[in-house]
């Protein structure tokens, strides 16, 4: 057997180079050492115009080339650290490549207008064979590879810096920050005009966006009036940019304008606005790609102010029913203390099944209506019936003298209603006489009230009534009390009452716990006896889960007087 190697070994070394290499499709040039040509196959020879047997390869090659069989003749010395990669275009001071393995070392460059790589492959006699390959396709897909991932990296970065807020201007300010950092030297965003005026949002090569509002006639700037409708933006090379406004170019943009590009923002069923970006004459014009690339980015982005928009229009309708929704403020009414408190049932929920209100005597002679109410359900459908029940018992004021009636009005209303709900009240008219309070008290499937006296004792107003909203025919019975001054009456919901929690979490928190605490409460203002209320069923509760509770409550003011011992020394206060 080794006989037969040596002999294959002999022969092919009898062979010339180019009987192995000639046919080969790749271009194959042979160099000695002294960086002559030695040899070279047709394809080489197609290649590098120059080349020639006996010629040197600095003379018949691109410069990489030359430089690449220098380092391979006369490697550099080990440093344990793999050669860093040159610029790849032939003014390079080193060879374009060099990588860490040098047992497979290889190199690349331009040759006219296409890319190669160039292997070397050292013969024991000093020669260095080198095999030229076209990589120029695998390095274009390499290159558009990259530009991709680039372009997904920052469509994912702007989405979720986007996404990240619901706020108008912000997302102005950042979808102008992304695009001139990313897209061209400045960005401008436009949005839909109010009225005259044209707001807009400026950025120039990543810096800080500037806001401003401009009258200007967008017909001006070609595709940009068509853009703000909807429609589909023109090719950047029908835009001359000598002809754009001054009021479009950005403070701060450096050098003249020589691409722009207007992409509109599609929004959700309405456009959202303009994107137009700009760049100077030192960068290149927006190609196609640029362009397709640009709307990618620009849906993201009228995607987000969309958004945005509606989150703030529905932010002022929501407000704006609010204002009606939520209980009022509570304070004194023609002589007569009233203090109210609600907490709805859940914490992202303002407004729920709960409500009370006071509506005031025309005249300090005249009856105050105090109301408070619980809606069967919670959440925003619970508080609609509530904001109906308020707006019919407003209505229903100038009945103030006749409860009853006054029921039965509202009983009537909601079963009309498409409303499925039913709903407890308790009515109390209210008139100071003199020191006193006088209430006129009425339940309507309610808890009942309670009376706080000056001794401690709590009281409980025996009055009784059908629910409304549930029944054809109600029934209600009115009850009278007075209050001496100091003392209070309290209405409450019974989400104070049915709050489950204690030191098991699965106790009622009870009316006779409610009356004992407050019975601790003789004397105190009304805003304090609710205060306290409020205070111990949420510690009752201990983040448990609980209905509505609303409270009110109505206090006489004390009275006090100055009186003397005996005309000479201080005098006291008394009640």
């Amino acid at each position: 057997m080794a006989p037969l190697k040596e002999h294959i070994a002999t022969k092919t070394q009898q062979r010339s180079g180019s009987d192995l290499w000639g046919p080969a499709p790749y271009a194959v040039i042979v160099v000695d050492g002294a960086g002559t040509v030695r040899d070279l196959n047709p394809a080489a020879a197609a290649l590098l115009e120059g080349a020639v047997p006996g010629v040197a390869l600095a003379d018949a090659v691109p410069s990489w080339l030359a430089r690449a069989h220098e380092a391979v003749v006369k490697p550099a010395p080990v440093t344990g650290r793999p050669a860093e990669a040159a610029p790849a275009h032939e003014d390079a001071a080193d060879p374009v490549a060099v990588p860490a393995d040098a047992a497979a070392p290889r190199f690349r460059g331009p040759i006219g207008e296409r890319s190669f790589e160039a292997h070397p492959a050292p013969k024991a006699d000093g020669d260095v064979v080198w095999w030229l390959t076209d990589d120029t396709d695998r390095r274009l897909v390499e290159e558009e590879l990259a530009t991709e991932r680039e372009r997904t990296a920052f469509l994912a970065e702007a989405s979720n810096v986007l996404l990240a807020s619901l706020n108008t201007d912000r997302c102005m300010h950042v979808t102008a920050q992304l695009a001139s950092r990313y897209l061209a030297e400045a960005a401008v965003v436009i949005v839909p005009a109010a009225g005259r005026k044209l707001p807009m949002t400026y950025a120039v090569e990543g810096g800080a966006a500037v806001r401003r509002t401009v009258t200007a006639d967008t017909s001006l700037v070609p595709g940009l009036s068509e853009a703000l409708q909807g429609f589909p933006p023109v090719p950047s090379r029908w835009i001359d940019p000598a002809a754009l406004p001054d009021w479009l170019i950005p403070d701060g943009f450096s050098g003249t304008v020589g691409s722009a590009a207007v992409t509109p923002l599609p929004g959700h069923g309405v456009p959202a606005g303009v994107l137009v970006l700009l760049r100077n004459t030192d960068s290149k014009e927006f190609n196609e790609n640029e362009e397709i690339f640009a709307r990618l980015f620009a849906a993201r982005a009228g995607a987000a102010l969309s958004a945005a928009r509606l989150y703030a229009e529905q932010s002022d309708i929501t407000r704006t029913l609010m204002r009606d929704l939520l209980p009022p403020r509570l304070t004194r009414v023609n002589g007569v203390e009233f203090a109210g408190g609600y907490q709805p049932a859940a914490a992202r929920d303002r407004v729920g099944g709960d409500f009370y209100d006071v509506h005031p005597g025309g005249t300090p002679e005249e009856e105050s209506l105090a109301v408070l109410g619980d809606v069967c359900g919670k959440g925003l459908d619970a508080a609609v019936l509530t904001g109906k029940i308020r707006n019919t018992l407003q209505a229903l004021t100038p009945m103030a003298g006749d409860h009853e009636g006054m029921l039965r009005l509202l009983n009537g209303a909601l079963l009309t209603s498409h409303h499925t709900r039913f709903a407890t009240l308790v009515l109390a008219s209210v008139l100071r006489e003199g020191n006193r309070v006088r209430l006129r008290l009425t339940s309507a499937g309610h808890p009942a009230p309670l009376v706080i006296r000056n001794d401690g004792r709590v009281d409980e107003i025996d009055t009784r009534g059908t629910l409304v909203g549930a029944l054809p025919h109600i029934e209600a019975r009115t009850v009278e009390t007075e209050l001496l001054p100091g003392e209070t009456c309290l209405l409450y919901t019974d989400g104070v009452t049915e709050a489950r929690g204690g030191p098991l979490g699965d106790e009622l928190f009870g009316e006779e716990r409610l009356m004992r605490i407050i019975g601790e409460c003789a004397g105190m203002p009304g805003a304090a006896v609710v205060e306290r209320v409020q205070m111990l069923a949420s510690q009752w509760l201990q983040d448990g889960r609980h209905d509505d509770m609303a409270l009110v409550a109505i206090t006489a003011p004390p009275t006090t007087h100055l009186s003397a011992v005996d005309g000479h020394t201080r005098g006291r206060y008394t009640q």
